[in-house]
């Protein structure tokens, strides 16, 4: 039997999954490969040094766009959240705030990583009642 897809789905923060800013696209795309288990399916010059990174057929894009990265990142719906949090561990990754959140009457578990690069994501899986 195939192994599920582990993330699902992905939406930006600022509504461009495929420009999160980065300083530097080459490093984004060796952190992102290490530590999300991320591969490169593309790159671009223009109209900025960008790299296309993918998961699951779930795709970010980083780009030195001159963005804060500090104000973007992404929410990401995982199918595991405990396998994806041990997986990102595993990789020295630091895990920051677990919790439960609500969403259109939905329970959520969550947990946050800000990367190095300062953007800042939203893991969570849907709690089944």
């Amino acid at each position: 039997m195939p192994e599920r897809p582990r993330f699902v789905e992905a939406f930006g923060y600022q509504d461009d999954l495929l420009g999160l800013p980065v300083a530097d696209h080459d490093a984004a795309a060796r952190w992102y490969a290490h530590a999300f288990g991320m591969t490169e399916v593309e790159r671009r010059d223009a109209p900025c040094r960008s790299v296309i990174m993918e998961r699951d057929g779930v795709r970010f894009g980083f780009a030195e766009n001159g963005g804060d990265p500090s104000q973007d990142g992404a929410a990401i719906h995982v199918s595991d959240l405990a396998l994806i949090k041990q997986e990102l561990r595993g990789d020295g990754v630091e895990i920051g705030a677990e919790r439960v959140d609500e969403r259109a009457g939905q329970r959520l578990d969550v947990f946050f990583v800000i990367a190095p690069d300062g953007l800042f994501y939203y893991f969570h899986q849907p709690i089944n009642p």
